[in-house]
C-alpha cells in the first residue's frame, strides 16, 4: 500500500475563513477502474472482506435525466482494502458478495438520506452509520457539504463539477470518474477527525442516537397531490385548469415511468401551465402552442390532447379543489383566530425552545423538528400524557428529549 497521505498540487489556496487549503486533484492509489462484472464484484468482496475498519460510501444518481433514483455508480473505499468503483447497471443481481463483505462494519456516508435509498434498492444493508454532513449539522457548523467540511477539517480541497451530471451515461468520462473517487477518498479521515470533534463537544452520543434513527426511519410516504408542485401552478385561477394539470401531469408521469426519463424532459412544466391556460379544443390547437409544437410533443399530441379532453370533460364534482384539503395545523399567524389556547401554547413553546437552541449552538430544527413543535402546541398535551412520553412516541431521540422536554413542560404549565 502506498502513501496513505493522497495525492495533491503543491499551490495550496486558502478557504472562506482563509486557511489554507491544498487541492486534491487525484487519488492516492489512481483512479480504480469500474467493475461491471460478477468476476469482478466477487473480487472487490474478498478485498473488502480483507480490510479493517468502517467502510466509506457513496453514490451517484442521474436524477435530472432519469425518472428513477438508482444508482449508476457505487463508490467504496476501505483501510486495508482500497478504493473501487461499481457499476451496478448490467449486473444488479450479481451484487451479493459486495452486499455481504458491507453487512458489519459501519458505513460512513455524507448526507446519507440521499445515498441509503439507492443502495438499499440494490440490496445493501447497514448495521450501523456516520453520516458525517448530519454530524455537521450537530456541531452547527455553517457549510456541511462535503466540499466545506474536508476543506475545514482535513485542509483539503475537493473539486466541484460532476454532482448533477447524467451518471447513466456509458462509458462514464475520465474526469467524472476522477470526481467520483475522490468523495471517498479522505471520508474515512474525515468521519475520524469530525468524531474527534463530537466528542470534545460532548456530542458524540447524540451523533450516534441520531445516525440510529437515519437507518430505522422508514421511506417517507409519497406526498398527496404532487401535481401540485408542477411550476407556476399558482397562476391558474380555475378549477377546471387545475384538472387540465393533472391530467397531463399524470400523462406526464406514467410516459417518464416508462420511458426512465425525468419528467421535465419529457414535458416541461411552463407547457403544461400553457395547455392549461389556453385550454385547446383539439390536437391543431394544442400543437400550435409553445413546445407543443416541436417534433418530439407532435407524435405525443394525441396523448396530450386526450388528457386535456378527459379534464373538459369532467363533470364539476369530479374537479379538484383550489387548494389542497389541510391535513394538519394551519400557518401560526392563523392561530389566533382559529384557536386562541393554541395560539398561547404557541406563544409559551417556540421561544423555549428557540432559547434552548441558540444557547447550545445548535440549529433549531436539529434539537427539534419543526413538525412537532407545530403540532404539540396545536392539539396541546393529553392530561395523561407527560410532555416526554409525547415526544418519544413521535421518535424525538433522548438527548433532545433530555434538552426540551422540562423547559416545554414548565411553558406549557
Amino acid at each position: 500500500m502506498s502513501d496513505d497521505r493522497p495525492r495533491v498540487n503543491d499551490e495550496p489556496r486558502v478557504n472562506d475563513d482563509e486557511r489554507p487549503v491544498t487541492p486534491l486533484t487525484e487519488p492516492r492509489d489512481g483512479v480504480p477502474p469500474v467493475a461491471t462484472t460478477p468476476d469482478e464484484f466477487a473480487r472487490i468482496a474478498t478485498a473488502l472482506h480483507g480490510g479493517e475498519g468502517p467502510v466509506a460510501l457513496d453514490t451517484e444518481r442521474a436524477s435530472g435525466f432519469r425518472y428513477s433514483q438508482r444508482a449508476y455508480l457505487v463508490q467504496i473505499r476501505r483501510q486495508g482494502s482500497g478504493s473501487f468503483l461499481i457499476d451496478p447497471i448490467a449486473h444488479p443481481d450479481a451484487l451479493g458478495p459486495v452486499v455481504d463483505a458491507l453487512d458489519g462494519p459501519e458505513w460512513i456516508l455524507h448526507a446519507a438520506d440521499q445515498d441509503l435509498p439507492c443502495l438499499r434498492e440494490l440490496g445493501f444493508r447497514a448495521e450501523s452509520l456516520f453520516d458525517t454532513e448530519l454530524a455537521g449539522r450537530l456541531l452547527d457548523f455553517p457549510k456541511v457539504n462535503l466540499a466545506a467540511m474536508v476543506a475545514e477539517f482535513l485542509g483539503l480541497g475537493l473539486a466541484k463539477g460532476h454532482g448533477a451530471a447524467d451518471w447513466s451515461r456509458r462509458p462514464l468520462p475520465d474526469d467524472w470518474l476522477t470526481y467520483a473517487a475522490l468523495d471517498v477518498e479522505v471520508l474515512i479521515e474525515l468521519r475520524d477527525a469530525v468524531a474527534d470533534r463530537l466528542e470534545e463537544a460532548g456530542r458524540l452520543d447524540w451523533a450516534r442516537q441520531e445516525f440510529a434513527h437515519v437507518l430505522a426511519r422508514p421511506p417517507a410516504p409519497p406526498r398527496p397531490d404532487r401535481w401540485r408542485r408542477t411550476s407556476n401552478i399558482h397562476s391558474l385561477r380555475s378549477r377546471r385548469q387545475l384538472a387540465t394539470v393533472r391530467e397531463l401531469w399524470t400523462a406526464r408521469e406514467a410516459i417518464a415511468a416508462e420511458r426512465d426519463v425525468a419528467p421535465g424532459r419529457v414535458l416541461p412544466d411552463s407547457a403544461i401551465i400553457t395547455a392549461a391556460t389556453a385550454d385547446p379544443a383539439t390536437v391543431k390547437d394544442l400543437t400550435a402552442l409553445p413546445v407543443f409544437g416541436g417534433p418530439r410533443q407532435r407524435r405525443r399530441a394525441d396523448r396530450w390532447m386526450r388528457a386535456v379532453l378527459t379534464a373538459r370533460e369532467l363533470p364539476d364534482e369530479d374537479l379538484p379543489p383550489k387548494k389542497t384539503p389541510s391535513t394538519g395545523p394551519p400557518p401560526y399567524n392563523r392561530w389566533e383566530q382559529r384557536d386562541p389556547e393554541a395560539a398561547a401554547r404557541a406563544a409559551a413553546v417556540r421561544p423555549v425552545v428557540t432559547g434552548i437552541a441558540d444557547e447550545i449552538g445548535l440549529p433549531q430544527e436539529n434539537l427539534l423538528a419543526p413538525d412537532v413543535v407545530r403540532t404539540l402546541c396545536w392539539e396541546g398535551l393529553p392530561a395523561d400524557t407527560t410532555v416526554d412520553a409525547w415526544l418519544a412516541e413521535r421518535g424525538v431521540r433522548p438527548w433532545q428529549r433530555a434538552l426540551v422536554a422540562g423547559p416545554v413542560a414548565d411553558a406549557l404549565g
